[in-house]
């Protein structure tokens, strides 16, 4: 294997920085969605006011939390269907399968991030349910973490051995 060039190297460390991020973001909405639930378990502390007006902040915070998650997701899948993969396809034919199955992903993971926004919404709006907000949240993981990992295997090499930047 020939060892990465100086801009690839680059290139490499930028996308695994950006997915790392995502990760760790993700990891932390699921246990914030965890700790929101938490708090909204004691039935005795749920009939008092102050515990339903921290809830309903609670509700906000997450929502606000998740919403930036969304819009920072989409804004890097987005970078990479317009710029990175054609980027990368022009240089190395090869992989246009590859970016096809990436961008096909991309479309499925925006279906969750909708779904997710639209039950945050619900619980925001004065809904109680918490358990859909959970499996919104654990259906990304489960779809994001894979399309992460199957992007860094079959794109790194390919960005590694680049000239010039992509994006």
């Amino acid at each position: 294997m020939t060892e990465p060039t100086r801009i690839g190297r680059a290139q490499q460390d930028l996308l695994r920085q950006v997915h790392e991020h995502l990760r760790s973001e993700l990891r932390q909405i699921l246990e914030a969605v965890d700790q929101v639930a938490e708090g909204a378990a004691d039935p005795e502390s749920t009939r008092s006011m102050i515990n339903a007006m921290t809830m309903r902040q609670n509700y906000w915070t997450l929502g606000s939390f998740c919403a930036s998650y969304c819009r920072t997701l989409t804004m890097h899948h987005g970078i990479e269907d317009a710029a990175m993969f054609p980027g990368l396809v022009a240089r190395e034919p090869s992989i246009a399968a590859v970016t096809e199955r990436l961008s096909a992903e991309h479309e499925v993971i925006h279906e969750v991030l909708v779904a997710l926004d639209e039950t945050l919404v619900a619980l925001i709006d004065g809904g109680s349910d918490l358990s859909a907000v959970r499996d919104e949240a654990q259906a990304l993981s489960d779809l994001l973490l894979p399309h992460l990992e199957y992007e860094e295997e079959q794109l790194l090499p390919v960005i590694g051995r680049l000239t010039d930047r992509v994006v």
